[in-house]
């Protein structure tokens, strides 16, 4: 699954996350998850993974597109 810009601000927003705070846990520059949320550039794999991973780690669940648009929620306990 390739994450997309919408599903990282949506998961922030579950996580109640800022931008910085996504970075500072994916190892990445502020402005590296700023420019991708805003469309204006695509991170590396390597990097892409490592936004997944955090926001994984911290309880989101990606949804793959099926039939609809792709999403996001919060596994359950």
């Amino acid at each position: 699954m390739s994450l997309t810009a919408a599903q990282s601000r949506a998961a922030r927003g579950l996580l109640d996350w800022s931008q910085a705070e996504l970075g500072k846990r994916s190892n990445l520059s502020e402005s590296t998850i700023r420019d991708f949320e805003k469309g204006r550039r695509t991170p590396s794999p390597n990097n892409l993974s490592a936004i997944q991973q955090s926001l994984e780690a911290a309880g989101v669940e990606f949804i793959p597109q099926n039939g609809g648009g792709a999403g996001v929620r919060m596994r359950q306990p």
